[in-house]
């Protein structure tokens, strides 16, 4: 299928055109037809399955069509985690909607809301928001949603887990109760499922490579490596020139802030992003990794959530995260939209466990690669090693006197 196969209307189609595109993915072709119906739709979908194409050419076509007159409030807002998602997805509606007469505004913390305001001040069709900035634009009267058609939850899971499912249900509630109403996440915990019962009517679900399961063109390998030599792994794999750009996860700001500072000392073009750093900063270090002007981007979970780089090369995971769910997100920045792509994991002793929930979850083994410079001084594959050395008095033991130094 093509995507002048769906009813798409000439302008959007002449501006996919022109950016590449031309075979939808799975989930855009499911979901396209059935918002172009004025459906409620609830998306079960890990991130690289085009889920903002699907729901950004619908929205804008929609507004489209509609007489003139419509066109003088805030008919569609996307509600969405992070600053960096909110941009992205305004990037997507200004490029799917280059010959459409619509307008967008994209609003979020941690800069200004004075150019903000007086963009929503001039008129405009969509809003992409952050759930913070949007509320207290709310409370000051600079925002009226009493005219919305249109409404967008996008990263629910991720919105739970950021503790902002409170702010979505306050702005929930000032929506008209006629609307359409469209929600993704990549998990589907109870809290979820119990926000979609309440705010979809009659919903289509359309499920896309579920959460257990990875993206099958990332290609995953495990290294055993002990804690002090994971930068030296880091450096000896960047030596490899294919690397040609890295997302590497850390688990704090300031393991990425000293994995980055290792790596510039080295001569390895980088920088670190997290919720320390500006958000001028963090988006001229997007803008540098997306232009080649740096190699690897090192970065925290909530700094990295919904970044979207065309054709990064490697995901390297660091830390091992302590949700196993996390794990697929993260492997899920490479590999997008039907590319190929590599994901690394770093495993220390410590680390073991939640490498243990990882192949629980995704049902699956991630393959060894032994054959490197630092390997790990005991191989915490083995059950038997691991136990044996846990079973040591505290202070005996290599990972004994680890473990005391650090309490």
């Amino acid at each position: 299928m093509q995507f002048s196969d769906l009813p798409l209307i000439s302008p959007i189609l002449k501006a996919l055109a022109e950016t590449g595109y031309t075979t939808p993915t799975p989930i855009q072709w499911q979901s396209i037809p059935i918002l172009l119906e004025w459906k409620d739709l609830f998306w079960c979908a890990q991130t690289g399955t085009g889920k903002t194409a699907s729901f950004a050419i619908p929205t804008l076509q929609i507004l489209a069509k509609q007489p003139q007159e419509w066109k003088k409030h805030i008919r569609a807002l996307v509600l969405t985690p992070t600053r960096e998602l909110a941009i992205q997805i305004g990037e997507s509606f200004l490029t799917y909607g280059k010959y459409v007469a619509l307008r967008h505004t994209v609003i979020f913390g941690g800069v200004s809301q004075v150019p903000q305001v007086k963009a929503l001040q001039r008129g405009t069709d969509i809003v992409v928001a952050t759930p913070g900035r949007l509320i207290d634009l709310i409370n000051q009267g600079k925002v009226d949603l009493s005219h919305l058609q249109i409404f967008i939850l996008d990263e629910a899971d991720r919105m739970l887990d950021m503790w902002f499912i409170r702010d979505v249900k306050k702005v929930v509630a000032l929506l008209p109760k006629k609307r359409q109403t469209l929600l993704f996440s990549a998990t589907m915990p109870p809290a979820i499922m119990e926000l979609a019962h309440k705010m979809l009517r009659e919903p289509v679900s359309v499920k896309v490579t579920p959460v257990s399961s990875t993206v099958d063109t990332v290609k995953q390998s495990l290294y055993y490596v002990d804690k002090p030599h994971k930068r030296n792994l880091l450096l000896h794999l960047l030596e490899n020139r294919d690397v040609t750009s890295a997302l590497v996860f850390t688990r704090t700001k300031h393991g990425a802030n000293k994995v980055a500072e290792v790596l510039t000392k080295a001569g390895i073009p980088s920088a670190a992003i997290h919720g320390n750093k500006s958000q001028t900063a963090r988006q001229k270090a997007l803008a540098d990794l997306k232009n080649k002007k740096i190699r690897v981007l090192v970065a925290t979970d909530i700094a990295a959530r919904g970044i979207d780089i065309d054709l990064l090369s490697h995901v390297i995971i660091y830390d091992i995260p302590e949700e196993p769910e996390t794990y697929v997100h993260r492997i899920g920045r490479t590999g997008r939209a039907g590319a190929r792509g590599t994901a690394i994991i770093f495993c220390d002793h410590e680390e073991k466990k939640y490498l243990q929930q990882i192949t629980r979850l995704i049902k699956k083994d991630i393959p060894v690669v032994d054959n490197h410079p630092f390997p790990a001084s005991i191989d915490s594959r083995q059950h038997k090693t691991t136990r044996a050395f846990s079973s040591k008095p505290r202070g005996r033991g290599r990972w004994g006197r680890s473990r005391r130094r650090r309490s």
